[in-house]
C-alpha cells in the first residue's frame, strides 16, 4: 500500500473509530537468568512500565505458573492482563486450561480477556475447526471473560479462520510485522496497515450481522533494536525501532486499534533460532525496555 493509499484508509475508517486504541505490551515469563518470574519480579516489570501502560498479554498460563504468579502482582500494581492457552497439544491444552481454573475464579476483576492459541493457525498446528472447539470450551468455563484467540494477519484474511469468526467468535488480535516481511522502515507503515485493514475486513466480511461485536486488536508488532538480526531490507535498530513505534505504532492507536507491542523487554536468555532458509537470527532484542528494566527510547506519542 502506498502512502496515499494509507491516508485514504485512515480518512475513510475515522469516523467509525472515534476512540483511541488501547496499547498494551507483550510480557515474558522467565527472568533474564532463564528462571520462572516470581510475583515479586512481575510487580517490578508493572512498576517499570506503569507509566506507559496498566495491560499485558501472556502466553501460557501454566507454563512458569504464569497465571498463579501474574494475577497477585496484577492486583496488586492495578494491572489488566490477558490470559494465554495453548491448544496446540491436548497435553499444553489441558495443562493452561487447569491452570486457570485454579487461578481465574474470583480474579475475574484483573483479567482484561483469555486468548486461546498464539500463530496455531500460522504454524498449522491445529486446524480452525478444532481451534473453535477449545475456544468454546474455555467460553463455557468463564462465561464472564471475553475469550478470543491470536493469529498472523494472513491467517484471517485468507479464510483460514472463517470457521472460527462463523462460530460466534468476537475477539480477535492479529500479530503484524513489516520487520518479518523483510519491509525498509519508509514502507513499514503502510505494510503494517495494510495488513490489519486486511485481516480487520475480513473479520467483519465474515462476521455479518454479527460483526457490530466484533472486538478486533494487533496482538503483536514490534521492530527490534541494536544487537538484533537484519531481515533483508529490514534493519534492526534501537534508531529505526523508535522510528516504527512513533510512526506505526502510535498511529494505529489513533486510528481506534488495540496494539499490544512486542515486546516488554528484552528476553536475552532466547536462543538463537534457524529459519527455513538456515540462517540463524537473534531474537533477544526486541523489548522496549532492556532486561533489567531500562527505557531504550522516548515513547511518547505525538500528540
Amino acid at each position: 500500500m502506498r502512502v496515499a493509499g494509507l491516508i485514504s484508509l485512515l480518512a475513510a475508517a475515522a469516523p467509525a473509530l472515534a476512540e483511541r486504541g488501547a496499547f498494551g505490551l507483550a510480557l515474558g515469563n522467565e527472568n533474564p537468568d532463564s528462571t520462572c518470574k516470581s510475583v515479586a519480579d512481575y510487580k517490578k516489570d508493572f512498576d517499570a512500565i506503569k507509566h506507559l501502560t496498566t495491560l499485558v498479554r501472556t502466553y501460557s498460563a501454566s507454563n512458569c505458573d504464569t497465571a498463579k504468579n501474574i494475577i497477585p502482582a496484577a492486583k496488586a500494581k492495578g494491572f489488566k492482563v490477558v490470559l494465554g492457552v495453548w491448544p496446540d497439544y491436548d497435553e499444553s491444552f489441558n495443562q493452561d486450561f487447569d491452570a486457570l481454573k485454579d487461578s481465574v475464579p474470583g480474579n475475574e476483576d484483573v483479567i482484561e480477556a483469555i486468548t486461546v492459541g498464539s500463530e496455531c493457525l500460522y504454524r498449522g498446528d491445529i486446524t480452525a475447526q478444532k481451534l473453535l472447539k477449545r475456544i468454546n470450551q474455555v467460553k463455557d468455563e468463564f462465561p464472564k471473560i471475553t475469550v478470543g484467540t491470536v493469529d498472523s494477519w494472513n491467517k484471517f484474511a485468507d479464510g483460514t479462520a472463517d470457521p472460527i469468526i462463523q462460530g460466534g467468535v468476537t475477539y480477535f488480535l492479529a500479530n503484524g510485522f513489516a520487520y518479518w516481511q523483510g519491509q525498509t522502515i519508509d514502507n513499514s507503515t503502510a505494510t503494517y496497515f495494510d495488513d490489519m485493514a486486511q485481516a480487520k475486513a475480513r473479520i467483519e466480511q465474515v462476521a455479518g450481522d454479527n460483526a457490530k461485536n466484533i472486538r478486533f486488536g494487533n496482538g503483536e508488532t514490534g521492530w527490534p533494536t541494536d544487537g538484533g538480526s537484519d531481515y533483508g531490507a529490514a534493519k534492526a535498530s534501537t534508531k529505526l525501532a523508535a522510528t516504527y513505534y512513533k510512526n506505526a505504532v502510535c498511529a494505529m492507536l489513533t486510528w481506534g486499534i488495540d496494539v499490544f507491542y512486542f515486546e516488554a523487554f528484552d528476553e536475552t536468555w532466547k536462543p538463537d533460532t534457524v529459519g527455513d532458509n538456515g540462517e540463524r537470527k537473534d531474537e533477544k532484542h526486541w523489548g522496549l525496555f532492556t532486561d533489567d528494566r531500562v527505557a531504550k527510547f522516548d515513547m511518547a506519542c505525538p500528540n
